[in-house]
């Protein structure tokens, strides 16, 4: 660091959490000249969309319509619930609740008492909520089930623990104004002086290839910047955003709902407490989401799916797919059923992005151009040299949306980030000369077979071409002589048997796949098994594809 340049950023909860900014401030600061940043507090922006148009359906649930005065009520409740319980700024609240106005009350609420919200999904196990929890040295948490409460005592920072299932020793209700939870209403809440914007407002969490899910730190500014700069290119013109979202809201992806859909942009939030496609499209007919957003496995049962009477798509702008490469026949079968484009977002909790809402879905565009508002991106060699277009290397990126760190992990700050700050995704990519960005696969994620390294996601691409492929994973099968083999996991169009092993290959050999990139285990699937962000579980793929015979000769 030169001496004209200001200090990195320190925030230190009461607890002795450090988050370290590690992009310089006079980058922060330069965006936030520009415009990219609002260089306001999530909850400060939430309370002018109340105040502006509080009717404004805010979240759309299986409870019914719950508009910005209603949400604004409930928020409060629960501020006042958490300051009650000492709660407070510089501590982090970890919540692990279904989807639905719980969800997004509990997050604003955090956001209002000038906490850090660690949100993580329900369908984690008691592992993870150990880890999570003990990790971060949460200090507040809600939770909807009893067994997270009974793992309080293994959690020695945890002071205040709320529920909103059914009362249970150890935890308090979670208030909410119409009285439908027992227990007495807490004082009324007074916000404390806003937060700096620049300052951890929301800790995402994703397991990505490490042992222990990773936790990242997001700003005010990224989530309600950068963040809401992709999702507003989404969206272009001046309604506000009407936005179903099947995923999680405590995933990764799930981030672009409670704040950004509600805090930052003022739309509506549409969500099912889980993802059910008949549910799904019931909703797009009676509440007319301009987007849905999902992986790509969620679109897919979604198109796949028998028509319901009644059903009227004319509300919809567009279907977003991420959290997973789109096959092209899930992106045409999305648009056989709704007639709508489909945008493909590239991006990851670590502090990536990049879509087609611009560009297009073609094979030209790859996964679109990026865009500086929310990270300027570059494709480097492994010691950080840019490289010119056309020449694959790892993308990296930064920006607006760019996280703080690691959440008590120096050792992935060390492996992941750069000493600018430039975010080192892991994934190996191209530009091309018009300056869009191509996403060849996960540099962690390769196949080694025989010392060759194979790319499942070239491989997935070639076998979704197949008019009888629904969906198809590869996975590594561990083999004593080569270390690895791939299996290819495949899931039929509706109607069609799955392709043989046999068909695949000579299907795959036909489109100029190289012979030792084949296939050589085969996994027919009837479902494809979602983790608990609503991607494709790829170890439980993995585990399935090794009790698979191994081929006698290898090719």
């Amino acid at each position: 660091m030169t001496t004209t340049e200001a200090p990195a950023a320190v925030w230190t909860s009461r607890d002795g959490i450090v988050l370290r900014d590690l992009v310089p401030a006079r980058d922060r600061r330069a965006w936030a000249a520009r415009g990219h940043c609002p260089d306001r507090d999530l909850y400060s922006l939430f309370a002018e969309h109340v105040r502006r148009h509080p009717g404004r359906a805010a979240v759309i649930d299986a409870a019914g319509v719950l508009d910005y005065a209603g949400l604004a009520a409930r928020v409060r409740c629960v501020a006042a619930a958490f300051t009650a319980a000492g709660l407070g700024e510089r501590d982090i609240v970890a919540l692990r609740l279904p989807n639905g106005r719980d969800a997004v009350a509990a997050e604003l609420a955090v956001a209002a008492i000038g906490a850090v919200s660690l949100p993580y999904p329900a369908g984690r196990g008691t592992r993870d909520t150990l880890s999570l929890l003990g990790r971060s040295r949460a200090r507040g948490a809600v939770f909807s089930a009893a067994a997270d409460v009974a793992l309080r005592e293994h959690l020695p920072y945890l002071r205040a623990v709320f529920t909103t299932g059914d009362a249970c020793p150890g935890a308090r209700p979670l208030p909410s104004p119409g009285g439908d939870r027992t227990g007495p209403l807490p004082p009324p809440f007074r916000p404390p002086a806003a937060p700096d914007p620049d300052s951890p407002a929301r800790i995402l969490v994703s397991s990505g290839s490490e042992a222990e899910p990773k936790m990242v730190a997001y700003s005010h500014n990224a989530l309600a910047g950068g963040r809401a700069a992709y999702v507003r290119a989404l969206h272009p013109g001046h309604t506000p955003p009407r936005h179903l979202v099947l995923v999680p809201l405590a995933s990764s992806f799930g981030s672009c709902g409670t704040p950004v859909t509600v805090a930052a942009l003022g739309g509506t939030l549409l969500v099912q407490e889980s993802f059910d496609p008949a549910g799904a499209l019931r909703m797009i007919t009676e509440h007319r989401p301009t987007h849905v957003l999902g992986v790509p496995t969620m679109l897919r049962r979604l198109a796949d799916h028998p028509p319901l009477p009644g059903e009227d798509f004319t509300g919809l702008r567009a279907l977003v797919a991420s959290g997973a490469a789109l096959p092209p026949s899930t992106a045409a079968a999305c648009r056989r059923r709704f007639g709508r484009p489909v945008i493909a977002v590239y991006g990851s909790s670590d502090g990536v992005n990049c879509h087609t809402a611009t560009t297009g879905l073609t094979p030209e565009a790859g996964t679109g151009r990026p865009d500086p508002a929310v990270a300027e991106i570059r494709v480097t060699a492994d010691d950080g040299t840019v490289l010119p277009a056309g020449q694959p290397g790892e993308i990296r990126a930064r920006g607006p949306m760019t996280p703080l760190c690691y959440v008590a992990a120096p050792d992935l700050d060390a492996r992941y980030r750069t000493a600018a700050g430039w975010v080192r995704t892991g994934d190996l990519g191209l530009l091309d000369a018009e300056g869009r960005l191509h996403v060849l696969g996960r540099l962690r994620q390769l196949v080694v077979r025989g010392g060759y390294n194979i790319s499942p996601a070239e491989v997935e691409r070639e076998v979704a071409a197949h008019p009888g492929v629904a969906e198809a994973v590869c996975v590594p099968v561990p083999d004593p002589d080569l270390g690895e083999r791939l299996c290819v996991c495949v899931r039929a169009a509706p109607g069609t048997p799955a392709p043989t092993l046999p068909e695949l290959t000579a299907f795959l050999e036909d489109r100029g796949l190289e012979r030792r990139k084949l296939p050589e285990l085969l996994l027919p699937v009837r479902e494809m098994p979602l983790g608990p962000t609503g991607k494709v579980c790829r170890r439980t793929l993995a585990s399935r594809a090794a009790r698979l015979p191994l081929p006698v000769r290898a090719r």
